[in-house]
């Protein structure tokens, strides 16, 4: 069985594949401040460490990869391979810097073009937005990076003495006759608008009609009001992760 760990600034995701096939998944929150022992004993709550044959981790949490390795090691007792510069990953990078690419937009570029093709957009609602971009020769070619769903409601109430809080919901018109519902329009209609403008530019400069794919933890929340995604794949980046163990493990 392998384990693979995406975590993420805000949330970590597990997935424990047997073959190809996900058989379990798991969503905790992100605490940088967490051991290797405290990692142990989370992951032991979830699942039998006895069958993990191998794990493969993406962190966006530097902190995070020397504990997740510790542990591999005493929890574990198997091999860690942490996606970085150095792994094989089977997809070419077209960056100024490949260094600079989180690995979770590896994963999920990677796994969008074995999955859907190429070209292929996946668009990541994770703390930021992530939209990552596979040309139609396969390759990473680059992306967008915009304030994720949650930071930007933080910052507006948190700058905002009279707004208060809210769900992010679908509110029942786009004319809020309430300051709630006026709110709700605005985060929802807002990030809807900026994913169809985004995506719609990326497909202009390609040149052809490229797939968006959404991922991440509000992507079932905002694609389904697009008129540009097309499919939501909730476990995108975990089966990213998956190929790139068993590309390093041949």
């Amino acid at each position: 069985m392998l384990l693979a760990i995406d975590a993420g600034n805000t949330e970590t995701v597990c997935g424990l594949f047997s073959d190809a096939r996900l058989t379990e998944h798991w969503r905790v929150a992100t605490d940088a401040r967490r051991t290797g022992d405290e990692l142990g004993a989370m992951l032991a709550g979830f699942v039998d460490l006895d069958t993990v044959e191998g794990a493969c981790l993406s962190s966006s949490v530097p902190a995070l990869v020397r504990e997740y390795g510790h542990a591999a090691d005493r929890w574990l007792r198997t091999e860690l391979l942490v996606v970085g510069p150095g792994i094989r990953t089977g997809i070419a990078i077209r960056y100024d810097d490949p260094r600079e690419v989180g690995p979770d937009r590896i994963a999920n570029a990677l796994a969008a073009r074995e999955r859907y093709g190429a070209p292929v957009v996946v668009v990541d609602f994770g703390t930021s937005t992530n939209f990552d971009v596979v040309s139609p020769e396969g390759e990473f070619v680059g992306g967008v990076l915009a304030p994720g769903v949650e930071i930007s409601m933080d910052a507006l109430f948190a700058r905002a003495a009279r707004l208060f809080r809210v769900d992010f919901s679908l509110p029942e018109s786009v004319i809020g006759k309430t300051t709630g519902a006026a709110l709700q329009s605005g985060f929802v209609y807002g990030f809807v608008g900026q994913v169809d403008e985004i995506v719609s530019r990326i497909r202009g400069e390609l040149g052809v009609e490229a797939r968006a794919v959404a991922t991440g933890g509000l992507a079932d929340r905002i694609a389904p009001h697009t008129r540009t995604i097309e499919r939501v794949d909730p476990f995108l980046t975990l089966d990213g992760l998956r190929l790139v163990w068993e590309l390093n493990r041949a």
